[in-house]
């Protein structure tokens, strides 16, 4: 299959909302990067409007920090500055505006925050990418909540986040490629979703037992921010109206192609996640014949 049709932008009459609109709901006080990064590469990944999120008392900085093109949505709070559990009763007046939502980059295991994530991914009618913190609170939870609603969802675990999702201190080969692919696959079709393995050699797969293992990407890509990159890439797909498993597949090539790019361009051990942002637009249009 080529790049999906909606990043080829071939429809002369488009607007922006035809592209959709992603939600991320990301940031507290010590990690607003995260939200900042998430959103500038959902606009680069082609989602025609990006709001951010974030705990009304931080929307001030994040808009400071942010992209011009990128919009904010102030939540309830906790005392420490993280999500509310009482940010999902403002947040689903508005829910259906949206046509993806992110949860989970840099929001912290606050117990009230916890409370917020269930009620997103328990309630949420909008396709859903699940990561980072959001993942955390997952496995603090029953996982069974995964299947509390019927919108598609996006789980983005690296080895460690899936470890604690399966509650498991270690686990047997996890490095062999097949064993991998096999778990990634028990976990999709269990919990009914995507799930993107993170990792060398990231394995996406699904409830079909379709499996995916992407081929791009490099060592200088562990560095901080390059998942919440990724989180972003993945949601923007989703507005965009690419199924789950298309989205995931195409979101980590191009996510490790980028990052491929940035390290030609920079070299490995200089490479930050806003490089990885900066080269997406180059793997885009160099990926338009592409077949995965």
């Amino acid at each position: 299959m080529l790049l999906p049709t909606p990043l080829l932008r071939q429809k002369i009459n488009a607007h922006k909302n035809i592209f959709g609109h992603a939600l991320i709901l990301a940031g507290s006080p010590r990690m607003l990067g995260a939200s900042a990064l998430c959103g500038l590469s959902a606009m680069r990944a082609g989602a025609g409007l990006v709001t951010l999120g974030v705990p009304k008392s931080l929307n001030l900085t994040l808009q400071r920090k942010i992209s011009s093109v990128l919009m904010t949505l102030p939540l309830p709070e906790t005392l420490q500055h993280t999500f509310s559990a009482r940010a999902w009763a403002d947040l689903k007046k508005d829910i259906q505006t949206f046509s993806a939502v992110a949860i989970g980059p840099g929001i912290t295991c606050n117990a009230r925050t916890q409370m917020f994530v269930s009620a997103v991914v328990a309630n949420c009618p909008q396709p859903l990418v699940i990561d980072a913190d959001a993942l955390n609170t997952l496995a603090f939870a029953n996982l069974d909540i995964l299947l509390n609603s019927k919108a598609p969802k996006i789980l983005t675990p690296h080895a460690g986040e899936f470890r604690r999702l399966l509650h498991k201190k270690e686990i047997p080969d996890e490095n062999d490629l097949k064993n991998r692919c096999r778990m990634a696959k028990d976990f999709a079709k269990r919990y009914r979703c995507v799930l993107v393995f993170k990792g060398h050699r990231t394995v996406v797969a699904d409830v079909s037992g379709a499996c995916y293992i992407n081929t791009t990407g490099n060592s200088g890509m562990a560095t901080a921010g390059s998942g919440d990159v990724l989180t972003g890439i993945l949601t923007a797909f989703l507005a965009q109206g690419i199924s789950p498993f298309e989205a995931a597949k195409w979101g980590v090539y191009l996510h490790g192609r980028a990052g491929d790019l940035a390290a030609k361009a920079m070299g490995k051990s200089s490479l930050i996640a806003s490089d990885i942002i900066d080269s997406l637009p180059k793997a885009i249009k160099i990926s338009g014949k592409k077949s995965l």
